[in-house]
């Protein structure tokens, strides 16, 4: 019986491992921070996550796949802004939202947007590196249009 449990628990084990999920920061001053530490620019990902139907197409299509996971863990550091119709927010999380997408100019979604940033006198200094959002045909095709974007960094 005994074996037979600790076979059973090293096979659920493995599926916990292999089912690991992405990082996806949202606070943007710890993504800065690992993304220096990395030396990996920060992909912010600018949804509505809860009504924007492109959006969760780009999640279903894209984001939540094999392919992307292999990429993302290799070459970028993941930080998801969130604006919610339905889902709550901490205020600081709201406000902070709000400022990155006035920063960068966000005027639609899904925007996914690659930058670096340093922290100077307090304050973050961004460089855009490029832009991107739904691009039809797949996590190949996606990651195309992304790796052309970091070639610039």
């Amino acid at each position: 019986m005994k074996k037979v449990f600790i076979t059973l628990l090293v096979f659920l084990g493995s599926f916990a491992v292999e089912a690991q999920e992405l990082k996806w920061e949202t606070d943007i001053n710890t993504a800065i921070s690992v993304s220096n530490k990395t030396k990996k620019p920060m992909l912010l990902f600018f949804t509505g996550s809860d009504w924007c139907g492109w959006c969760i197409r780009l999640q279903k299509e894209v984001l939540k796949t094999p392919e992307f996971t292999k990429w993302a863990k290799k070459n970028v550091v993941l930080v998801e802004l969130d604006f919610p119709n339905a889902k709550q927010q901490s205020d600081a999380i709201k406000t902070q939202n709000n400022d990155l997408q006035q920063i960068f100019g966000i005027q639609g979604y899904p925007t996914v947007y690659f930058a670096t940033a340093k922290i100077k006198n307090g304050k973050p200094s961004y460089t855009g590196l490029g832009k991107t959002g739904y691009v039809a045909g797949g996590p190949s095709a996606w990651l195309n249009v992304a790796n052309e974007i970091l070639k610039n960094k």
